[in-house]
């Protein structure tokens, strides 16, 4: 199935609009600062993004950002632009094909952001065997990646592998393809509907208890939108199972609990994070107003204290009594409501 993946990824497609599904939209409402950095991207690495959500956490700026399934580099040459001269991104794909895309333009991005070195790189390589690429362990600050989990046949080893090359305190950030249910089997060997992102994608309430058992407690939803299929002989052997982007935030906090609990504690957002700096947004259920203390669960207290947001917030309050469940269900269905809803333009 992989190479079925490297070929279809590599041959197959000569852009996004080849795609079956419409996996590859971005909201309308882009951040302008994003808007402005996509139109530096040299087109023939833009019109290669297969991504399908938007992996661009903020506060990037001096970090080291890892790119899982990177593809032709779209996302790494904006993460290159965030990070600055001084952060650095590197880039992992199996496809060379598409690393050949990325590295041709790699002296044209350091000129255009007007750099006096390269800030990125490429590494050829499985996403599930990243330690046999020398990338070390507890070192990146973030680690993201656009809709390349589902094509993994060892989605635990890839989870596995993020939490070791992460920071303390550091994030996997991404977008991906998740079902209302579980993939047949026989649907999980065909190789079209696998590379399409349809049919290796998890079950969400799959993907939790995944993402837990590699030490990643209490993921937190972003946003969702669903996906429509154009293809009707494809739409016909999926048999109603329904599909949605997701973007999810999962932080390396030793200790996190599975359940959100209440302890009693609250936050004061006090601005300043890059490009947002009068309402910070943790994730669908934590929107920050600077200058407003927000109760918050004894997890959102630690991701906020024990990672880059630190200095931006004040803290109020400890874990030595326990008021019970803090009230928000952390296993927020990306099926239900869709968060930041927004009209889509597809590449």
């Amino acid at each position: 199935m992989l190479e079925d993946v490297k070929r279809y990824y590599g041959e197959t497609l000569t852009g996004s609009e080849d795609l079956k599904t419409n996996a590859c939209c971005t909201p309308t409402g882009l951040p302008p600062e994003l808007k402005a950095i996509l139109s530096e991207i040299h087109e023939a690495v833009a019109t290669r993004y297969y991504g399908c959500g938007l992996v661009i956490p903020p506060q990037l700026e001096n970090t080291r950002v890892l790119d899982l399934g990177c593809g032709a580099g779209r996302d790494c040459y904006l993460l290159s632009r965030l990070v600055g001269e001084n952060g650095e991104v590197v880039g992992v794909d199996m496809t060379e094909a598409q690393l050949a895309v990325a590295r041709a333009h790699l002296d044209y991005h350091t000129e255009r952001f007007g750099y006096r070195h390269a800030n990125v790189r490429f590494v050829q390589g499985y996403i599930e065997q990243l330690d046999q690429l020398g990338l070390g362990e507890d070192q990146f600050d973030v680690i993201v990646s656009n809709c390349v989990l589902n094509l993994s046949q060892d989605k635990h080893a890839v989870l596995a592998q993020v939490h070791r090359l992460l920071k303390p305190g550091g994030e996997f950030y991404f977008s991906d393809v998740y079902t209302d249910r579980r993939v047949p089997t026989e649907l999980t060997q065909n190789p079209v509907l696998y590379s399409e992102c349809l049919s290796g994608a998890l079950y969400w309430n799959d993907f939790l208890e995944l993402a837990g058992n590699a030490g990643f407690a209490d993921p937190r939803l972003v946003e969702n939108r669903p996906l429509t299929i154009s293809e009707p002989e494809i739409l016909a052997q999926l048999g109603g199972i329904q599909f949605c982007s997701a973007t999810y935030r999962l932080f390396k906090i030793p200790g996190l609990e599975t359940t959100r609990e209440d302890y009693g504690q609250s936050v004061r957002y006090r601005g300043g994070v890059t490009h947002v700096p009068d309402r910070f947004r943790l994730d669908a259920d934590h929107v920050f107003d600077r200058g407003r203390i927000d109760p918050v669960c004894g997890n959102t207290f630690r991701m906020l204290k024990e990672s880059r947001f630190e200095p931006y917030f004040d803290f109020f309050g400890d874990r030595r009594t326990h008021l019970g469940a803090f009230g928000i269900d952390n296993r927020r269905n990306p099926f239900g409501a869709t968060v930041d809803s927004s009209a889509q333009n597809c590449c």
